[in-house]
């Protein structure tokens, strides 16, 4: 979701690993923005409100496709590791690469909770759940290690500059949203009782961790766009990123409250059904509100000159969580507002995906998205 800025590494020898996979040196975690970015095609596309003629067949196609791409991607990251490690340490030790960390969770848990709800039409019920669990397992436990190991290199051996945060910071916290906002599809699959209570308190423990992470680390973000101008034109597409946790909240209170009468007991379960819609408008209004921000400065930056990068996969994923946060609502006050909302954030997220999709193809193609990255340009200042 971001072209990283270039590393100096040490030379390889003629015949190492290194010198073999060459064109594997420079994938990094942020290519899991592609597996994220089209889960969530599918993903919101089964939460949809409407019924639309062939919609669910066109997402189970999608579906698969992520699910290819994760182990594409997977199997990419794996050979990165292998042949070049001293590039992988020096992204892990990267500021502005070290969060996308944070996108290895979203992938697994994107492409669990797209089996859940769409593909277990292919693979049965049975073996979507058995797919979700170790995804979700996988996908939860590396999040929450994120979390925290992000945050602490931030502190510890990072140490970025004053007035230079970047909205790539909320993807190591918002991983565990997603946790939070799947967690509902196996809550019912759980034994009542216990097991089921203590999933959904989980899920909101999650929750809370998550967007109290976020309410630190938005007022940085902005205070940084204020003070210190617009990001760089390639950057420019990472100010969608702040719709994620917005859009991923707004479901997880939806999806929690859809299960909790049958976790948790009547007094707690129906004030959860209403703490849903007194949390999502709220933040569902901010989300539109930054959402036209966010496209005002790409609009911006286009003008300016900004060509693709993998930061367009931004525009994917934050924008499907919105789809799903709106559906959520929909469901829960029954207001058509919200439906036609999620539709048009629908269009928006697929005609998104199919551009980066597009470009990212034919930057594959060409070895452009594999070569070294070059430093972002910055935006020149309009004295108009």
């Amino acid at each position: 979701m971001a072209i990283f800025p270039q590393t100096r590494a040490r030379t390889s020898a003629p015949y190492s690993a290194a010198a073999r996979l060459p064109s594997l040196r420079y994938i990094g975690p942020n290519w899991y923005a592609t597996v994220m970015g089209t889960a969530i095609v599918a993903g919101a596309g089964a939460a949809l409100p409407v019924h639309v003629p062939g919609l669910r067949a066109a997402c189970t196609v999608v579906w698969a496709l992520a699910a290819l791409l994760l182990a594409a991607v997977l199997a990419a990251r794996a050979g990165h590791w292998s042949a070049h490690r001293d590039q992988a340490r020096a992204h892990l030790l990267d500021p502005a690469v070290a969060p996308f960390y944070g996108c290895l969770s979203m992938a697994l848990l994107a492409v669990g909770g797209s089996t859940m709800t769409v593909g277990r039409d292919v693979v049965g019920h049975r073996a979507a759940l058995a797919v979700d669990v170790v995804l979700y397992s996988a996908g939860t436990a590396i999040g929450l290690a994120v979390a925290v190991a992000i945050p602490y290199l931030m502190v510890v051996r990072h140490r970025p500059a004053p007035g230079t945060a970047s909205p790539v910071w909320l993807l190591p916290v918002v991983a565990p949203m997603v946790s939070a906002a799947l967690g509902p599809l196996l809550v019912p699959e759980l034994p009542a009782g216990q097991w089921q209570e203590a999933m959904l308190l989980a899920c909101y423990a999650m929750f809370g961790l998550s967007l109290l992470a976020t309410l630190m680390m938005l007022p940085l973000i902005f205070a940084r766009l204020v003070h210190q101008g617009p990001l760089p034109l390639a950057l420019t597409p990472t100010l969608f990123l702040v719709l994620g946790p917005l859009g991923q909240s707004t479901t997880a209170v939806g999806q929690l409250a859809d299960v909790a009468p049958g976790a948790i007991g009547a007094p707690y379960a129906s004030a959860l059904g209403a703490f849903a819609v007194l949390y999502g408008v709220p933040v569902m209004g901010f989300a539109l509100l930054w959402l036209a921000l966010a496209g005002s400065m790409v609009v911006r930056a286009v003008r300016g000159g900004m060509t693709f990068s993998m930061t367009w996969w931004g525009f994917t994923f934050p924008v499907g969580t919105c789809v799903t946060g709106a559906a959520g609502l929909a469901r829960h006050t029954g207001l058509t507002a919200f439906t036609w909302l999620a539709v048009v954030l629908y269009v928006l997220l697929v005609s998104a995906w199919a551009v980066a999709g597009v470009r990212t193809l034919r930057g594959l193609f060409s070895g452009a998205l594999l070569a070294a990255p070059q430093a972002p340009r910055p935006v020149t200042a309009r004295t108009t």
